[in-house]
């Protein structure tokens, strides 16, 4: 081995962790002093629990988790009904060329396009159609973003199915309807548990959007903390940004499992059948 191969490697191993550190050294100062007993959170006074026990005790807090709560229930409910649907319909279309290219950004618009100016777009029609501002505004515009979340993930699972497998299932006496419930459904199941994850997460961590189209008494977890990191970072955003990290982790390690397939082995067995 020479030396220009080792050092190169070598210099790409210390650039990793420069950048994990970077990343990741920020969040691990903020989990820290979410357990230190100063309320200034600049040097460590001691191990202590208190800011989480005073965080659960706060009302307004708790009622801006429970709309949390709700909304990004409800939204991904919609979402992944509605996107299953749609991408199972898109991937039996058969588009070709232009027309698949032209279907598939309509698709991805949402996720690219700038969330002020989707949160902009769902203010005008709200207030064209003379809607109060609310949760239910809040919902309806979130359904609208994890939509496309949830359709994208279903599309890139049933791309990877064998479409052989429902057509032995319609060749052998089932009609659409059977095939989708006991073929193509139980397939991309890990995919859309995947994309109701993922999508659960950005709903409940919005803010741009639920900014504009929140009412009064329609406050959010994200709304609450901007509020109160107005008056300075305390500790108790610090406990509360510590909990929603390690709800984060959670969801993404479930999201992670369910991403696995592991219906693949039974596929494949069918296959060679």
């Amino acid at each position: 081995m020479s030396v220009r191969p080792l050092f190169g490697q070598t210099w790409l191993k210390v650039f990793s962790i420069g950048v994990y550190i970077f990343l990741y050294l920020p969040i691990l100062i903020l989990v820290l002093f979410s357990f230190d007993d100063s309320r200034l959170a600049v040097e460590w006074h001691g191990f202590t629990l208190k800011w989480y026990a005073k965080l659960m005790q706060d009302e307004d807090i708790l009622l801006a988790l429970k709309n949390s709560l709700v909304v990004a229930s409800i939204s991904v409910g919609f979402s992944v009904i509605m996107g299953t649907l749609a991408a199972t319909g898109l991937s039996e279309a058969r588009w070709h060329g232009k027309s698949r290219d032209a279907v598939h950004g309509l698709i991805i618009l949402p996720v690219i396009v700038p969330e002020v100016a989707l949160a902009v777009s769902a203010l005008i029609l709200f207030i064209a159609l003379g809607l109060p501002l609310g949760l239910a505004t809040v919902i309806v515009a979130h359904i609208i973003f994890c939509l496309a979340y949830v359709t994208l993930t279903v599309m890139a699972r049933l791309e990877g199915m064998n479409p052989q497998l429902r057509e032995a299932a319609l060749d052998l006496g089932a009609n659409e309807a059977q095939a989708f419930l006991q073929v193509t459904l139980p397939l991309i199941v890990p995919g859309i548990i995947s994309g109701a994850l993922l999508a659960f997460v950005l709903s409940l961590d919005d803010f741009i959007i639920t900014q504009f189209t929140a009412g009064v008494g329609a406050t959010t977890l994200p709304l609450r903390i901007y509020s109160m990191v107005k008056f300075g970072v305390s500790p108790e955003i610090n406990a509360l940004s510590t909990l929603m990290l390690g709800f984060t982790i959670a969801v993404a390690l479930l999201a992670q499992l369910g991403s696995r397939r592991p219906g693949q082995p039974r596929s494949e067995h069918m296959e060679h059948k």
